[in-house]
């Protein structure tokens, strides 16, 4: 039986799409609202979102930059250009909300209270029989709450928090990953060639495939209809070592490969459980030969694993979306297969083996560079699937805490792409409407089996931004522990009064 793992949620909104709120039916079905009718509900994600997201930057969201562009523009001080003889504006009306670093933040902070809120819940019976945490101040750096904060646990995706901000740090958030195809110098081999991104669509392959055949149509003066004969090849060879994930064949990640068409998946998905390819790189190339043929190319024979001739041309190139998106996607709905190739990323910028071991290498040394504590730490994969990983509640709110830090603008993403409590990716079905930290919560989830973990931020009542990380083991049954890891985080929203 497959291990038991964390599933993203079908149900809320994606990254790019916008946000939704999930209502249960009693018969167990669901259905959708769209939440833009509510204008009190549309605060609470306002102020969880534009707080807890901190200074806006380009790793803020589409939503949110639009966000903060509609709220700049407020009173009539900003209702646009004045003219002399015209009216004066009229005066902006005061913030709704106080910014982060105003007078809120300068009270006295209380860790003694933020004890006594958290005893009663973090002994509780479903996390299980051990339980490490971390509370910081992010603007500060100080620990505010600390319980084994320096014990290494298995993290189970939470560790997607320290994958994503090795990538974003040494990649930086505008870096894509290209697809290419190059034609051999003869103009008869055709090599696709791949870089790593596994969100590659069959439509970024007709793209491509119509600019080859253009180049094949310009090489050949005597076939402006047709293009051809080409072998097509296909090049994997920028991934090395082991392809199948330690608990591979699962439908929570496909082969690890650099060139797959959808992560491998074979139905309409694009997150959680899917049946997946055991050959992401032979059906991609597969795809892209039928594509071929469809723009008017003739393909002889079955596409073959090889690399690129060295002097081969570049004629047709596909781009990722940027890594500041994939970094957003990756956290939202717990993508594994995106987190592993972030991972491999990392390792191939810092010179390092695009493999597992190279990766674990990569990303470990990237996160000592941005003087985190490491201590502890086994970055066993990317994705947080193996049991063998190790990272400690403290490295957590260390890494939550350089992506708050204004400085630090490129590791942004890192927060922006956290789930919402009761509205959006693993965390959307997770916090009632009503309850207390629905909307000001943003965490990463983290299940396998016996093993739940929430890390994220959240604003207390003081106005300071909180990084957390809770990490329990033991538990019987994750729908148990799982609301009690959300007690934790929502007693953190509650504190500071």
């Amino acid at each position: 039986m497959a291990e038991q793992v964390e599933e993203p949620s079908m149900r809320p909104s994606d990254p790019w799409g916008g946000p939704k709120i999930l209502t249960k039916k009693r018969n167990g079905s669901s259905t959708w609202q769209v939440i833009a009718g509510s204008a009190t509900l549309g605060l609470v994600v306002a102020a969880g979102a534009v707080l807890a997201a901190g200074p806006w930057d380009n790793g803020q969201r589409k939503a949110e930059r639009a966000l903060a562009a509609a709220g700049d523009r407020t009173g009539g001080a900003h209702h646009g250009r004045t003219t002399p003889d015209g009216p004066r504006p009229a005066p902006s009306a005061p913030a709704v909300l106080p910014a982060l670093g105003t007078t809120t933040q300068d009270a006295p902070q209380d860790p003694a209270g933020l004890r006594d809120a958290l005893a009663p819940l973090i002994g509780a019976p479903e996390l299980g029989n051990k339980v490490a945490a971390s509370v910081i101040d992010t603007a500060t750096g100080k620990q505010l709450y600390g319980r084994g904060a320096t014990a290494p646990m298995t993290p189970a995706s939470t560790i997607k928090i320290a994958t994503t901000v090795a990538a974003l740090s040494v990649l930086g958030p505008d870096h894509r990953i290209a697809t290419t195809a190059a034609l051999s110098p003869d103009s008869r081999t055709l090599t696709l060639v791949g870089g790593g991104d596994p969100t590659l669509s069959k439509a970024a392959l007709r793209s491509m495939a119509a600019d080859a055949a253009k180049a094949l149509r310009e090489d050949d003066e005597d076939a402006p209809d047709a293009a051809g004969p080409v072998r097509l090849a296909y090049d994997i060879s920028r991934y090395t070592g082991p392809v199948l994930h330690p608990i591979s064949p699962n439908d929570n990640i496909a082969p690890v490969t650099a060139l797959m068409v959808d992560e491998g998946r074979l139905n309409d998905t694009d997150r959680g459980h899917a049946p997946r390819t055991d050959d992401p790189a032979g059906d991609a190339a597969r795809a892209f030969a039928q594509a071929l043929k469809k723009a008017g190319v003739k393909v002889t024979g079955a596409p073959r694993e090889a690399r690129a001739a060295d002097d081969a041309r570049t004629v047709a190139t596909h781009r990722s979306a940027p890594l500041s998106a994939l970094v957003e996607r990756t956290l939202t709905n717990s993508d594994n297969d995106i987190a592993e190739a972030l991972a491999r990323q990392t390792a191939i910028a810092k010179g390092e083996s695009a493999s597992f071991a190279g990766a674990r290498r990569a990303v470990t040394n990237e996160l000592k560079k941005i003087e985190v504590p490491v201590a502890g730490a086994h970055f066993a994969d990317g994705s947080g699937l193996d049991r063998a990983d190790r990272v400690t509640p403290a490295l957590l709110t260390a890494l939550l805490a350089r992506a708050a830090d204004p400085d630090r603008p490129g590791l942004r993403p890192a927060l922006t792409g956290l789930p919402i409590a009761g509205f959006s990716g693993t965390l959307g079905g997770r916090y009632a409407q009503d309850a207390q930290g629905t909307g000001l919560v943003r965490a990463k989830t983290g299940t396998l089996l016996g093993v739940n973990s929430l890390a994220g931020t959240v604003v207390d009542r003081q106005g300071r931004l909180l990084a957390f990380a809770f990490l329990a083991s033991g538990s019987l049954s994750a729908t148990e522990a799982e609301p009690a890891l959300d007690a934790l985080a929502t007693a953190l929203a509650g504190s500071g009064g």
